[in-house]
């Protein structure tokens, strides 16, 4: 560890249950939601599938209206009313945050529920970026009954929270590896 954060995080799938894993950090074991799709190696948009891998943990997103700004050794940015995810893998933007206007399409991160309160990006798809190959795949806030994401590793918000403070950006998150 470097500066109390934690080099590697671990996600293991639970048995006969594949968008339902443990993640790992140090000693403590934290049960996480996952894709509907389960986990898989070859991540395509749409399938929602968690990808299999290790992944750097690029930032922290978060909504300031609803949280004080949150410790953690991640760099934090504040979620806007305008900000977005491109999905579209025609755009050269796909994969990316964009500012958009409320008709334009994108994986809105300015949420009602409290999904997207946190955000941490991981780096599943960014360098290099290919279309089609999955977006906007983070770690979030879970659903309040635990059940699969669209492609993400959730967890409930209090154990984010923790989890957030020893956090940094020599972190790496290793999905069923």
């Amino acid at each position: 560890m470097r500066h109390g954060s934690f080099d590697l995080i671990r996600v293991r799938l639970r048995p006969g249950a594949r968008s339902k894993g443990i993640l790992l950090a140090g000693p403590v074991a934290i049960p996480v939601a996952l894709g509907r799709g389960g986990v898989r190696a070859n991540k395509f948009e749409g399938d929602g599938a968690t990808p299999r891998g290790v992944f750097r943990l690029v930032r922290l997103w978060w909504r300031s209206d609803r949280h004080p700004r949150p410790r953690s050794y991640l760099p934090v940015r504040q979620i806007t009313p305008d900000l977005a995810w491109c999905e579209n893998m025609r755009d050269r933007r796909y994969n990316r945050p964009f500012r958009r206007s409320p008709q334009a399409a994108g994986d809105r991160l300015w949420r009602e529920d409290a999904l997207y309160d946190l955000v941490i990006e991981i780096d599943h798809n960014a360098r290099p970026r290919v279309a089609g190959r999955g977006s906007a795949v983070f770690i979030h806030v879970a659903r309040p009954d635990g059940s699969p994401t669209a492609g993400c590793v959730a967890l409930r918000a209090t154990d984010l929270r923790r989890l957030l403070t020893r956090l940094g950006p020599k972190t790496r998150i290793a999905i069923a590896i």
